[in-house]
């Protein structure tokens, strides 16, 4: 008789509900698929996480946490932090693509978990607005817009490759010289007032 281990069905489902929903979005991935792809019956996937909705916002809620643990942003080296984003982004491709669904099926609705949202990224607006007050990053706009503004930058290659493609090239230095320019953009931006 084979022994149950739930934590292992649970790792088998979240992994398959991520490439499922990176791949259709919520209204479009299939609780079906998931559960063949997790090699689960489709009822604990209800039972562990509820319904289609409820999983993605598990989902992607524990894809956040991964890159907040993984890529903690530091305002003393703005340069070390977009390239270890830029790396995440590249080796995690379904994050950006977890977040671009949310926002075509959420728009600008609230979302499920938005509280603990805001609290996530309320922790890394405290750490720009803390280097603004040192003096290492500017203090011209506001902590939050500064935020928003180098996660765009960091995000919007691997968020839409197509483009990245067609503007930039597809050869590996082609690569490299954007990563450089986003570094110097990302510099440009947070620049101390002289």
């Amino acid at each position: 008789m084979a022994v149950r281990d739930p934590e292992a069905t649970k790792a088998r489902i979240f992994d398959a509900a991520v490439a499922e929903f990176a791949r259709h979005g919520i209204a479009g991935a299939r609780i079906d698929r998931i559960a063949a792809q997790a090699k689960a019956n489709k009822q604990l996937i209800y039972a562990y996480y509820g319904n289609k909705s409820d999983l993605f916002t598990h989902v992607l809620g524990r894809c956040m946490v991964d890159l907040a643990a993984a890529v903690p942003i530091d305002p003393d080296d703005i340069d070390g932090w977009m390239d270890r984003l830029l790396d995440y982004h590249a080796a995690h491709p379904e994050l950006l693509r977890l977040l671009f669904w949310e926002g075509v099926e959420y728009g600008t609705d609230e979302l499920p978990d938005e509280r603990a949202r805001q609290e996530h990224y309320a922790r890394k607006v405290a750490a720009l607005r803390d280097g603004q007050e040192r003096g290492v990053i500017t203090d011209a706009m506001p902590a939050r817009d500064l935020m928003f503004l180098l996660v765009a930058l960091a995000g919007w290659a691997a968020a839409v490759p197509q483009m990245r493609r067609i503007l930039v090239g597809a050869a590996d230095s082609d690569g490299e010289h954007l990563r450089s320019s986003i570094r110097e953009a990302a510099r440009r931006l947070t620049a101390p007032r002289t």
